[in-house]
């Protein structure tokens, strides 16, 4: 089963918790804080692997999680970092926020790798905590969390040239001929679901990449029929190849089709439209096509568009339209990647204000990312501590941000579940 897109969970590993230890040791009685470092979580990483073709393996499971790091132990003993976790894509997988919609990777060689969401680092353990004044910290940091988000995942087929048109015009059929490529063919519209991908060895020196893309019909950039499966791997393609029915034996008019399939590329995406295009007029071994190849010439030559005759069935007219081709990819820059240089993978919860500062009918209530963290890492029953904490509020600001809200003394402040009275 091919499968294009997926929708999955990621997250970093936690940082392991510092420890609070003192040394015990014979004839140390008053052995120093010795608690050590907790571990870095592991980051998940995404790596290309051109052995996968398709992200069928994210359809059973969706939830991705790193390996968290060690707490710290005694003897200033730091725990053990947490292992990467590696998430294998096929190459030509772009993969978004949710959230944000932005790209945040745009994997397309073998072995190319991205970080999209780094673990948290190791809490401090209380001997970092020693000073000259306080010899005896009775508290620890906890580990940071590590980054989560929900990404999209989306393949766009990575191919030099695409195979675009109505369904049913013969592009299939095309591929087969010109690649070792075997797509299922029939004689019923929409029986390419999925795109099918071959070499075309012109000689020893030249090659390419065809990708025989899904079947497109009017509306397609409103998700009709195939409607954005198709369109999505357009996008990577530096050349299409525009194939028309000439033979009109559907009663189709082949300026017609291009000029919708054109309208699709448009609407969809205005960087379709700069694509060059080379036209391939189908099933001209069928009597009567000579027509509609005039009129599909005399159509394209303003706008400066080759048309090349071809008839799939009988392996006709090949030979000229694939150096055509050649020449054609010579001259055109690679394909440049989805992604914005400028995007840097964010910390979802770095990006949260460190505190804010609300209130509960008299009650003055401190919270966020920064408070949690101070308060997880603080013994409040011992002196040192506390005082810590103290001082923690005024490097921070809060005391300055409460005073700016209007608090005096004896007033209540809340700090998670618990309550303190203010005094300046």
């Amino acid at each position: 089963m091919f499968v294009d897109v997926a929708k999955i969970f990621i997250k970093g590993g936690d940082g392991g918790n510092g420890a609070v230890s003192f040394r015990r040791e014979k004839y140390i009685p008053r052995g120093g804080p010795d608690g050590g470092d907790g571990g870095d979580g592991g980051n998940v990483i995404f790596v290309v692997d051109s052995g996968m073709h398709t992200l069928m393996d994210f359809r059973y499971r969706r939830h991705y999680k790193a390996e968290s790091g060690q707490n710290g132990g005694n003897s200033n003993r730091k725990g053990r970092n947490g292992k990467d976790l590696y998430i294998k894509v096929p190459p030509g997988t772009v993969i978004k926020d949710i959230e944000t919609g932005r790209v945040l990777a745009d994997l397309r060689y073998h072995g190319q790798q991205k970080v999209l969401a780094r673990g948290g680092s190791g809490g401090k353990g209380n001997a970092r905590f020693a000073t000259s004044t306080r010899q005896a910290p009775k508290f620890a940091q906890p580990g940071h969390k590590g980054e989560e988000r929900w990404v999209f995942l989306e393949l766009k087929s990575i191919a030099d040239v695409g195979l675009i048109g109505f369904p049913n015009v013969g592009k299939s059929t095309i591929l087969s001929v010109l690649t070792s490529a075997r797509p299922k063919i029939a004689n019923y519209h929409f029986t390419t679901l999925a795109p099918n991908l071959g070499v075309v060895e012109v000689d020893r020196e030249h090659s390419f990449i065809l990708a025989d893309i899904p079947g497109l019909i009017e509306g397609a950039h409103k998700g009709s029929g195939l409607g954005h499966d198709f369109l999505r791997h357009i996008e990577r393609t530096r050349l299409l190849i525009h194939v028309v029915d000439v033979s009109g034996i559907e009663g189709r008019d082949p300026i017609e089709d291009f000029n919708i399939i054109n309208n699709e590329l448009k609407t969809y995406s205005s960087k379709l439209m700069q694509r060059p295009q080379i036209v391939v007029a189908n099933k001209c071994d069928i009597p009567g096509y000579e027509k509609n190849l005039e009129r599909l010439k005399e159509y394209l030559h303003p706008k400066g568009i080759k048309v090349f005759p071809v008839s799939a069935v009988q392996k006709q007219g090949f030979t000229q339209l694939l150096w055509e081709i050649v020449e054609m990819l010579k001259k055109l820059p690679e394909d440049q990647p989805f992604e914005d240089d400028e995007v840097e993978i964010y910390d979802n919860i770095q990006q949260e204000p460190p505190f804010e500062i609300t209130m509960d009918g008299d009650v003055y209530v401190v919270s966020g990312y920064f408070i949690d963290r101070l308060m997880d890492s603080i013994n409040l029953n011992d002196d040192d501590s506390f005082q810590y904490f103290q001082r923690a509020l005024r490097r921070r600001g809060i005391i300055d941000a409460l005073r700016e809200k209007g608090i005096k003394d004896g007033d209540t402040v809340r700090i998670k579940d618990i309550e303190f009275d203010y005094y300046d």
